[in-house]
């Protein structure tokens, strides 16, 4: 019998990172390769990407990598994927164009990009590629039709239904109704805002807020922080600063490659004598600027975080200048961005952000959206993706609402390795798969020695302890020398430091040092000092000893 295995790498169970691997006998293809950014719980980490042991430990298999779109959680961990695998990557022109300015970091790593279009089908093996046009948050959106042989797969990327959407073309329904009445073995659907009722609202909507925003503040200088890749949101800010005279300058560098980007491309249309350098706006009326910024989300290095610190040397912010939040605060970034706020509202600015007006709007369906596509693609089973445990279990039951079966339905977490056939689903086991942490150019795991010690440093700090040893005589030659960050206040500091010596130097005496290795030594100080510290603070910083013999 045909069957067909589907392997959840990352997007299940968690939001980000996403990647799911189709494998037919000794062929697979790979859909996403994406990242997520730490938590407090990952202190000097930059990324979040899979684990893709098993890619790299079956690379020859490996066919093609298709691209949903060119979002961070889609495609952020590519340039490490491509290190090691020589696959080509199919995306639209804009996703592969995000993918080769990502590449710049990488100069090592070669992309063999494909550029597909909606409506576009490929044969890739055993392996039936369609692309269907889906509306998202930024351009060049797609969903996939694999048909295998064992069925068909639909995966609808990350999308929502706008009836209005800024370039004209709706999410490509009816391909959906005719896979539907063809027959779609399987659904892999996006998850993330199944918790909604309702549909989402329109990018247009947007627009008309913003629109009357600009009516209402003719004479303030505007500074607009968005996500530079929603490029629909991009175009309406720039219509509208033609529509009321406005110059725009563009500030942070992800703004300013994706401007570049969609115009390049013509996903964004806009009059280039229209966009002015940053240092130009100190010279013009306040009438006539429109700023155009990252930082939405509060990020500490962002040129909106700057300014509202006053550490952004081309804008300083004064009490006429409106601000507006175009985006909403991803989860767990809530207080970055409150914070933010807070300090702009402290310098006198006027601030309109998405709880005060209609000025963002998610590009993930909400349940009535997602109602819709099961109702079209009429899938014979369903695994829900792209969200944590609790959308998935949300979106199990939305479906049996519609009427599936629940044994139809299958829940996915990282590893899983699920077969299908043209008449069953199920589970048979899992592969290595996970986190994998990004720190500069270092890769590591969540079981890391690094990670263990960076947290210890930051929770409970540093003592540094020195001792000289005569080791013919087995004396201490000199004071012992003690340094601590983190452990102890100021205050505390002189006191502290007399006592631990006096307690280092009496465990000492204790021992006949004589020829004793330095190991030994060592062993001896950290576990003295240890027991010091703990009995003194409660706490259990890192340890560090340093003996030198004479």
């Amino acid at each position: 019998m045909n069957k067909t295995k589907i392997t959840f790498l990352g997007g299940v169970g968690e939001i980000g990172k996403n990647m799911t691997a189709i494998e037919y006998n000794d062929e697979i293809i790979v859909v996403d390769a994406g990242l997520t950014f730490p938590d407090d719980e990952l202190p000097g980490i930059d990324i979040v990407i899979p684990d893709f042991s098993y890619l790299l430990a079956n690379k020859d298999k490996v066919k093609a990598i298709l691209i949903t779109h060119g979002h961070e959680d889609h495609i952020g961990s590519l340039p490490f994927l491509l290190q090691h695998l020589n696959a080509p990557v199919y995306g639209t022109k804009l996703s592969l164009a995000l993918i080769e300015n990502k590449l710049r970091e990488h100069p090592k790593v070669k992309l063999k990009g494909v550029a597909v279009k909606p409506k576009n089908v490929l044969k890739l093996g055993s392996f039936v590629v369609e692309f269907i046009k889906v509306t998202h948050s930024i351009a060049g959106a797609l969903a996939l039709a694999i048909t295998t042989p064992s069925g068909t797969i639909v995966h609808t990327g990350d999308f929502k239904i706008d009836y209005e959407p800024i370039d004209g073309v709706m999410t490509d329904l009816t391909r959906f109704g005719e896979l539907g009445r063809k027959g779609v073995n399987l659904l892999l659907c996006e998850s993330t805002n199944v918790c909604r009722k309702g549909f989402s609202m329109s990018e247009r909507t947007v627009g008309r807020t913003l629109d009357g925003i600009f009516d209402t503040h003719k004479n303030n200088r505007i500074i607009i922080a968005s996500f530079a890749s929603n490029i629909y949101r991009l175009q309406q800010i720039l219509d509208l600063a033609e529509k009321y005279k406005r110059k725009v300058a563009f500030t942070g560098r992800s703004m300013i490659n994706v401007s570049e980007v969609g115009l390049k491309l013509g996903e964004l249309k806009f009059n280039r004598d229209n966009i002015v350098d940053l240092e130009k706006i100190n010279k013009m009326d306040d009438k006539e600027v429109l700023i155009v910024t990252t930082g939405s989300q509060g990020e500490p290095m962002s040129a909106l975080t700057r300014m509202a610190g006053g550490e952004f040397k081309g804008v300083k912010l004064r009490q006429n200048d409106l601000i507006i939040f175009s985006a909403s605060p991803i989860p767990g970034n809530e207080k970055n961005v409150y914070k933010v706020i807070n300090a702009l509202y402290k310098l006198g600015t006027d601030v309109i952000y998405d709880e005060l007006a209609e000025v963002h709007t998610s590009g993930h369906a909400c349940q009535e959206e997602l109602k819709l596509i099961h109702s079209l693609t009429k899938p014979k089973f369903f695994i829900p993706v792209h969200g944590e445990y609790r959308h998935m279990k949300v979106h199990k039951e939305l479906a049996m609402s519609l009427g599936m079966e629940e044994r139809n339905i299958l829940i996915a977490s990282l590893g899983m390795q699920v077969e299908m056939t043209p008449n069953s689903i199920k589970e048979v086991g899992f592969v290595t798969a996970g986190q994998r942490l990004v720190d500069g150019y270092g890769i590591g795991d969540m079981d890391s020695n690094v990670l263990r010690e960076r947290k210890q440093l930051s929770e409970d700090g540093i003592c540094v302890v020195c001792v000289n040893i005569n080791n013919i005589a087995g004396e201490i030659t000199n004071e012992p020398f003690i340094i601590t960050r983190g452990v102890v206040y100021d205050n505390e500091q002189e006191a502290f430091v007399q006592d631990a010596k006096a307690s280092i130097i009496a465990s000492l005496k204790e021992q006949d040092l004589r020829g004793v290795e330095p190991s030994v030594i060592k062993s001896t100080l950290r576990r003295n000092i240890s027991n010091f510290i703990f009995k003194r603070t409660k706490r259990r910083p890192m340890i560090l000893t340093i003996v030198t013999l004479d």
